[in-house]
């Protein structure tokens, strides 16, 4: 093991808290994206970097500190990310846990948290954890600032870009950092330091794989591009970004990387973690004219919407491994999506898009939410009948959350509503899972509709019947175990038996 490095990254480890049993085989373990880029820009300006990745490790408290404490480093960089960026403030779980124990261990270690749940909420958080440091911002010019000087010299301190820091007992804020611009970004973000990442450990999604469930591994994920230019009330991916600060890797850059991972790590399964993909065409379409070019076989996922998918983009996409498209639909009732901001686009739009998807033998994640502000048990019944009817390969199915950062967590402020009393609360698979009230339901009303939906639909005799035509009998009877797997739920209300769920 590398000694006296100057920065660490650590991905905390949590997953029995946020998923419950899902850990254990179903869930996906990902490299932690932002650590990676963070550990490549950093070390791009001639630092020493390591990462440890305690959730592939399998590493618990204990190891995790002692593993911190071998490298001897200047500054540990705790790194606040999900499996998407919606996801990052139930990791604080693990990070105050792991924050904590360190301190306890080696108190002259200095650690900064960065992430999207940190930007949101800085000044709470530099409050509630024992943490030295919070980056607000993207972390890059942060990390590199603290590593320029003294960091105990309130002076120096002063100086770095996006830093909360303590005045006493004071928290204190420097100033805005810059946002990593479209020029700089292949150089100040280099790619992924796949190096330092133990590449076997990381296992895809099982949708991710229905047809071969057996085969998850090797797996990655990456960004081609950061940001997103939407406004959607549910998420805070602008909390770290910015509305307008959408930027992308040239596609010459980019596929430097996809050559890596097939050609050094063996990688077939990809996500690709963009917020929105299939969106700038002249960025996209280009890179996957070079991974048709090169053929790799590769098993891809990403995201787009309805609003963003044409029909002379799907050969492409297919050709180059593109399998799956993840689709935020949201809701089966457009006055609820028009609550929320969620695009220009009504009922028939999704049934032509979704079909155009299929047709082009590309599988569709088809993504819901239960419990938007104007949803009642009546409108979240739209969302099941749709979903039950598009009958897409895949379906995921959330609760509404005030993530910090969304203008739905101003809302629940402003408003005085309920939210979950620790960060674990904000999992959409947790015991302590505590979704938004509705202007007309609980957010344990929610939850339990949205536990009996799943149910109700993975159970579709419909469903069962395309999974089995589409990938055969294997990833059928995977179905069949899935739904065995029952979360315990600390908030659910059970659906009243009048409005019962229906396939």
């Amino acid at each position: 093991m590398a000694q006296k490095i100057d920065v660490l990254f650590v991905h905390p480890r949590a997953s029995e808290k946020i998923y419950q049993s899902l850990s254990n085989e179903l869930s996906a373990i990902e490299p932690p994206i932002w650590a990676g880029l963070l550990a490549n820009g950093v070390r791009n300006k001639g630092y020493s970097v390591a990462i440890i990745d305690a959730e592939a490790e399998g590493l618990n408290l204990d190891d995790t500190v002692k593993g911190i404490g071998a490298y001897k480093p200047r500054l540990v960089v705790f790194v606040v990310y999900g499996q998407q960026p919606s996801a990052s403030t139930q990791n604080m779980y693990g990070v105050s846990l792991l924050c904590s124990a360190l301190k306890d261990a080696y108190p002259e270690h200095k650690v900064l948290l960065v992430g999207g749940h940190v930007s949101a909420l800085p000044k709470r958080t530099l409050t509630e954890e024992r943490a030295d440091f919070v980056a607000q911002g993207e972390g890059l010019y942060t990390i590199e600032g603290l590593m320029q000087g003294d960091m105990e010299d309130a002076a120096h301190l002063k100086k770095v870009p996006g830093l909360w820091y303590r005045e006493g007992e004071e928290p204190v804020f420097t100033f805005s950092s810059q946002v990593i611009s479209q020029d700089n970004l292949s150089r100040e973000l280099p790619g992924m330091a796949w190096d330092l990442l133990p590449m076997r450990k990381y296992r895809a999604h099982n949708w991710h794989c229905f047809g071969h469930v057996n085969k998850r591994q090797s797996y990655a994920a990456l960004y081609t591009s950061l940001g997103c230019p939407f406004s959607c009330s549910f998420c805070c991916i602008n909390a770290p970004f910015g509305r307008s600060s959408f930027r992308y890797w040239d596609p010459r850059f980019m596929i430097k990387e996809f050559d890596t991972l097939r050609n050094r790590y063996g990688v077939k399964n990809i996500k690709i973690a963009d917020e929105m993909f299939v969106l700038k065409e002249a960025h996209f379409m280009e890179l996957c004219r070079m991974l048709v070019e090169r053929n790799y076989g590769f098993n891809i996922w990403a995201y787009a919407r309805i609003d963003t998918v044409r029909p002379a983009y799907l050969d492409l996409l297919k050709k180059a491994g593109v399998s799956w498209l993840a689709l935020g639909i949201e809701s089966g009732s457009k006055h609820v999506r028009d609550g929320v901001s969620k695009g220009r686009f009504g009922r028939s739009d999704i049934f032509e898009v979704v079909g155009r998807i299929k047709d082009a033998g590309i599988n569709v994640i088809g993504n819901y939410i239960f419990g938007l502000p104007d949803d009642t048990y009546e409108t979240m019944q739209e969302t099941l009948d749709m979903a039950l009817e598009l009958n897409c390969e895949m379906a995921n199915f959330y609760v509404a959350m005030a993530y910090p950062g969304s203008k739905l967590y101003d809302m629940a402020i402003r408003k005085g509503w309920k939210l979950p009393e620790g960060w674990l609360g904000y999992s959409q698979y947790a015991y302590e899972t505590l979704p938004l009230p509705t202007e007309y339901l609980s957010g344990g009303e929610v939850l339990g509709f949205r536990d009996e939906a799943w149910q109700t639909y993975f159970t579709d005799p419909r469903y069962l019947n395309s999974v089995e035509r589409r990938f055969g009998f294997e990833t059928l009877e995977h179905i069949r175990e899935m739904t065995k797997y029952t979360l315990k739920r600390k908030y659910a209300v059970a659906v009243p038996s009048k409005l019962r769920t229906r396939g």
